[in-house]
């Protein structure tokens, strides 16, 4: 069997290829275009913990977890040559698809951003599946992590995927309406659209999960070896708010919320987040379903402010004081609002496992305590309403 994980070089794609070559013999090809490097340099930012190179992060792998079952191809999804050329040479029995520009703000910046943005994911993913199609591979499980963004904000709990609609009495089952708040998020809604489009006419078995915001620096693999580190952004642009609320706090500044900070948001822990995405790969054919299946990876909605009032009490622990102070929300945005969202399908997927939050901030800490002059130098790109101007 062949697993193919695209973004292999990505925050979440790294140790999720990781996680299932540990957990196999089979192949596991590792695919990217290192395009998330440039992104990141282009905005004047930088990864927190040093991203070792490719090939030292594969004689890595094999020299700490004996992964010789781990390679890579370099290439650009949204290529088609490039897509046909990997398909006929891997015919990859499971395709874990987490390659993407995935900010939202850098895809604010301007109409050029906004184009590629949308003209990059969406080209890799649609090559992707015509290619499944056209390579007689429809049996190929698809895993795409899209986003829990696709669902914007609504007043009313978000299911895992579909809802009914009930019209003069007849009911029918729908796709949740995309509700995207941005050209980024947008691609992600048009990928799930693409995704079913895809299982309807080709009967590719697809899962789409749609991810929640993720926090962490280390996973079990990780952990091993430096060279093995999955890369930390905490600019504006790239990092999460997780991040960069982390990030203030080790170089000396009070974690900045923006408004009153109430509203609740999707977060799932890198971990968790990882072992989702591992099980699918490696689920028995037999075992999955052969339709389309929608997970919202998410283990907890948590408001804003209580992310940033944990960080400060885990600070503590590392002998940081650290207020939480609140600031003008230069975002248009309800500030209260109590998101409700449904998981049971991703918490049955994990058996319930969910890293508390104390636990992946300490992790955070404990990592970036190591590179506290990367993020005293970069500052600049995390303080508050600096770059707010820009996206």
């Amino acid at each position: 069997m062949t697993i193919l994980v695209t973004g292999g070089d990505g925050y979440l794609g790294w140790p999720t290829a990781l996680r299932i070559a540990d957990r196999t013999d089979d192949r596991v090809v590792l695919v990217d275009n290192f395009a998330r490097r440039g992104w990141v340099e282009e905005v004047g930012a930088t990864s927190a913990t040093p991203v070792a190179s490719i090939d030292e992060r594969l004689d890595a792998a094999r020299e700490v977890h004996d992964q010789s079952n781990l390679s890579f191809v370099e290439g650009d999804l949204a290529e088609r040559s490039f897509v046909d050329e990997l398909l006929t040479v891997h015919e990859p029995d499971v395709i874990v698809h987490t390659a993407a520009q995935p900010s939202a703000p850098y895809s604010q910046i301007n109409g050029e951003r906004a184009n590629y943005t949308q003209h990059n994911n969406l080209q890799a993913t649609r090559n992707l599946l015509w290619g499944l199609e056209e390579h007689d591979l429809t049996d190929t499980h698809f895993v795409e992590t899209t986003t829990t963004g696709i669902y914007g904000a609504p007043e009313f709990p978000i299911p895992e995927g579909g809802s009914t609609m009930i019209n003069d009495g007849e009911r029918d089952a729908v796709p949740f309406p995309a509700m995207s708040g941005s050209w980024y998020h947008m691609t992600k809604s048009h990928d799930a659209a693409n995704m079913r489009l895809a299982n309807q006419q080709f009967d590719i078995p697809i899962s789409d999960v749609r991810t929640a915001i993720v926090y962490g620096t280390e996973t079990e693999e990780t952990r091993a070896d430096d060279r093995l580190k999955t890369r930390f952004d905490f600019d504006y642009y790239f990092g999460t708010v997780t991040h960069r609320f982390c990030a203030q706090a080790i170089a000396g500044y009070p974690v900045t919320v923006y408004g009153k900070g109430e509203q609740r948001k999707p977060f799932v822990g890198l971990e968790d987040a990882v072992e989702g995405l591992a099980r699918l790969a490696l689920t028995d054919p037999d075992d999955r379903p052969d339709d389309l299946t929608v997970y919202n990876q998410v283990t907890r909605a948590i408001s804003i402010v209580e992310i940033a009032e944990t960080i400060a009490e885990v600070a503590r622990e590392f002998e940081l004081d650290v207020a939480v102070e609140h600031f003008e929300n230069p975002r248009d945005e309800d500030e209260t609002h109590k998101m409700e969202i449904e998981n049971d399908r991703y918490a049955d997927l994990i058996d319930g496992q969910d890293q508390p939050v104390e636990s992946g901030v300490r992790d955070i800490f404990e990592t970036l305590s190591r590179y506290d002059d990367t993020i005293a130098a970069h500052e600049d790109r995390f303080l508050p309403g600096v770059l707010e101007d820009e996206a």
